[in-house]
């Protein structure tokens, strides 16, 4: 659980596991290295989202870019997390349309190990890191637990 402790630098945020997983996720897909004297609260800052936030942003149009980008590294975060736990190579596929509609996928071989269907994607978002990191680790422990019942499909 990430907790925050204010000192008198300004506020200290520690990362949970799966955190440190998604940033990893994030500063992995910079090529031009744009976030690479970022803190890594500051990488999460995108996905805080509030309930007052949420209500402003349109969900008329296209989905934008970099709310696409956030849904891909959270699930592939979902999946180097789980493929640490178990060993299986873990793949993520989304499939998200132009109205903010689809799904998230992360399999290992045959076996389905997260199915998450994404409505409203233009919002997406958490009230907290806490959330943030509870949501991603829900989806890791369910996916472990799965992988591990039935590590044969797994590797086919």
């Amino acid at each position: 659980m990430s907790k925050i402790e204010l000192n008198g630098n300004g506020p200290e945020v520690t990362l949970t596991p799966f955190l440190k997983t998604l940033v990893q996720q994030i500063r992995a897909q910079d090529s031009y290295g744009f976030y690479r004297n970022w803190s890594d609260e500051l990488i999460l800052k995108p996905y805080l989202v509030t309930k007052q936030k949420k209500r402003e942003i349109s969900v008329e149009g296209e989905v934008d870019p970099a709310t696409i980008s956030r849904i891909n590294a959270f699930f592939r975060a979902i999946a180097a997390s789980i493929e640490q736990e178990t060993g299986l190579i873990s793949n993520v596929v989304v499939n998200i349309g132009h109205e903010g509609f689809g799904w998230a996928l992360v399999f290992s071989g045959r076996l389905l190990l997260c199915v998450k269907t994404l409505r409203d994607a233009h919002r997406f978002g958490f009230d907290s890191l806490q959330k943030l990191s509870e949501e991603g680790e829900n989806f890791v422990n369910k996916g472990v637990d799965l992988a591990q019942r039935f590590p044969e499909v797994g590797k086919i």
